[in-house]
């Protein structure tokens, strides 16, 4: 499998207005070709899940280039569109992370996310002018997604989270940005206001908190993140089994209906 040339508007054309894309995050082959079967439209990254696979803790500690690795067999193993968790872009300047973008957009990632994390807007809205300049001058698309942390932070609290969590959008929108997302808002009135105000597709992350899919979509939210759920939903289950395999009870825990060794390994056959 690879990836087709336009799988960047491919990518974007699931932010339209009216589509509300659920995006599975996955951390290797396997877990890809897993959000796939299941009818995922578009796989995205864990940067947790893909460091821990790769015996890193988050937080870019994982280096790039074994990061790029993984995200090419990542793109080897699914038809879909594949975004990747880039966090603050793996390099301290503009130019560094423009670099990233390019050798990710090269490889065929079909967009990336960048987080301003604890740093000030300025300092993201300088990584995406320069990616965006770098692809135009590659003749490279990719989607990029900007990623506020304020609220998951809890930077600021009420009305003037939000506030700025609408100014950085905006901020961003002008330094060529193609989504927003804002992990950890999830109050019907505040998405509402951020899809009135921020003129981009806004991404939010799934929560128990958050509303049901035919009201996201009525929001006009357009895409829902899962982040690292799926990884720590696979390694509790496989914890259950290996503290029953010790101690000595030879039948597998009830997970539903679990995947066959021939289910899975007619997914890369």
């Amino acid at each position: 499998m690879s990836q087709p040339p336009e799988s960047a508007a491919r990518f974007r054309a699931l932010h339209a207005p009216g589509q509300l894309l659920v995006l599975l995050n996955a951390w290797d082959a396997a877990s890809a070709r897993l959000a796939e079967a299941a009818g995922g439209a578009a796989v995205a990254t864990s940067s947790a899940a893909v460091a821990w696979a790769h015996g890193a803790a988050d937080g870019e500690r994982l280096p790039f280039d074994r990061l790029l690795a993984a995200t090419r067999e990542i793109l080897g193993a699914v038809r879909v569109p594949v975004s990747v968790d880039l966090e603050r872009g793996y390099a301290a300047s503009p130019a560094g992370v423009a670099d990233a973008v390019c050798r990710l957009a090269e490889a065929g990632v079909a967009g990336v996310n960048l987080e301003d994390g604890a740093e000030p807007p300025e300092a993201l809205a300088a990584k995406l002018l320069a990616a965006r300049g770098a692809l135009e001058r590659a003749g490279l698309d990719l989607f990029l997604n900007a990623r506020s942390d304020v609220i998951l932070r809890r930077a600021l609290s009420g009305a003037e989270a939000l506030d700025e969590v609408v100014r950085r959008g905006r901020t961003y929108i002008d330094a060529g940005c193609d989504g927003f997302f804002v992990p950890g808002i999830s109050a019907a009135e505040a998405l509402a206001r951020v899809v009135a105000e921020v003129p981009a597709p806004l991404n939010v992350w799934a929560s128990p908190a958050l509303p049901s899919i035919e009201q996201l979509r009525s929001l006009g939210v357009r895409r829902v993140s899962v982040g690292p759920r799926l990884a720590l939903t696979a390694l509790s289950a496989a914890r259950q089994d290996a503290e029953q395999l010790l101690a000595g009870r030879w039948e597998p825990p009830s997970h539903g209906a679990p995947l066959t060794y021939a289910e899975v390994n007619a997914w890369f056959t």
